[in-house]
């Protein structure tokens, strides 16, 4: 007797071959047989070897590159604020968002470098031009507009050259808009599944808070008169700001789970509250009938809140990007998903 003659319940004359059912099938009849049984495979659990994470996190430090993003993007938005000011006949708006621009594009390039360890690192990423790389890129963005804020808050607070300063005005606004989105490119360029699985919308999201934060800025220094273009800056921010985030979460699927948990979803929680009530109480500031008094009170509440949501949001989204590293699933889980979609359209 030959061992394709015996099956599985000890018989001859049976080939298991065809007959013995294997899959699916054999699934079904173990389900007749016993409902109540439990599943011999235990549910999977996402690990690596050793313990280790599937990807590198992020070895960057918080304070650095969450304020270099932050600081990044109210730099970026101020400057077209500043340049609106400039030709619609608003010198103190001009004057808070120049300044803004200035000393924000510093601090950001001051955290940046610390990160880096050494001032000649960013140098060296100047040595070359590289268009496939986001971070060479944005060396060279910063190397321009840096000046041009520089120079367009000097011309403005010295009053000479005024020529030039007007230049450097423009140039800025037509940079800033770079500036305060391509961190979004950036961390998207990296595979940390909550940054890289966002990439249609972070660029949006950040656009948005970069508008909010420059209007909390020029709603706290500016005079209450000339912050009208600041008040509708901040209401379209808040809204590009939470409804991209919105679609970027509901699109990301699993990948989108760390911006729901622990630290990341406090932070992104309270950027939502801020953001949403700093604009909501921006639009009631520029109501009539206000003192002047309650007036200024009422705009630097707003922009102390659309300050401090805009920032919210810079460190939810960095705390978010490196929990995602640190997890296999969300790793795993995100190609799986894109396996299944392919075979799916086959």
């Amino acid at each position: 007797m030959s061992g394709s003659d015996v099956t599985r319940g000890g018989t001859e004359g049976a080939r298991p071959g065809r007959e013995a059912l294997t899959g699916a099938m054999a699934g079904r009849r173990r389900r007749r047989r016993g409902r109540g049984e439990r599943p011999m495979v235990p549910e999977a659990e996402f690990s690596s070897y050793y313990g280790r994470p599937i990807l590198k996190k992020p070895t960057w430090q918080p304070l650095d590159i969450a304020g270099y993003l932050y600081l990044g993007g109210l730099a970026g938005a101020s400057s077209p604020l500043a340049a609106g000011g400039h030709v619609t006949g608003r010198p103190g708006l001009a004057r808070a968002a120049k300044l803004g621009a200035s000393g924000a594009i510093l601090v950001s390039l001051a955290a940046l470098v610390h990160d880096l360890g050494r001032p000649t690192r960013f140098l060296n990423m100047l040595r070359v031009l590289k268009p496939t790389s986001p971070m060479n890129l944005g060396s060279w963005l910063l190397a321009g507009y840096a000046p041009l804020t520089v120079a367009a808050a000097a011309a403005d607070v010295t009053g000479r050259h005024r020529s030039v300063g007007a230049a450097a005005t423009a140039g800025a606004a037509a940079l800033g808009p770079l500036v305060a989105t391509y961190t979004a490119v950036l961390l998207s360029d990296t595979a940390s599944p909550s940054w890289h699985e966002g990439h249609r919308e972070l660029p949006f999201v950040f656009a948005g808070s970069a508008a909010t934060a420059a209007a909390g800025l020029a709603l706290v220094c500016a005079p209450v008169r000339e912050t009208g273009p600041a008040r509708r800056s901040a209401v379209l921010g808040a809204a590009l700001e939470l409804g991209a985030f919105r679609v970027m979460k509901r699109r990301m699927g699993t990948a989108a789970e760390p911006y729901e948990r622990g630290k990341p979803h406090r932070l992104m929680r309270a950027a939502e509250v801020l953001t949403a009530g700093g604009a909501a109480l921006a639009v009631h500031a520029g109501r009539r009938g206000h003192t002047s008094g309650r007036a200024r009170l009422l705009a630097a509440g707003a922009g102390t809140a659309l300050l401090a949501g805009s920032a919210a949001l810079r460190w939810g989204v960095f705390h978010a990007g490196v929990a995602s590293a640190e997890d296999p699933r969300y790793t795993v889980v995100p190609q799986r998903e894109r396996l299944e979609a392919r075979a799916d359209r086959r």
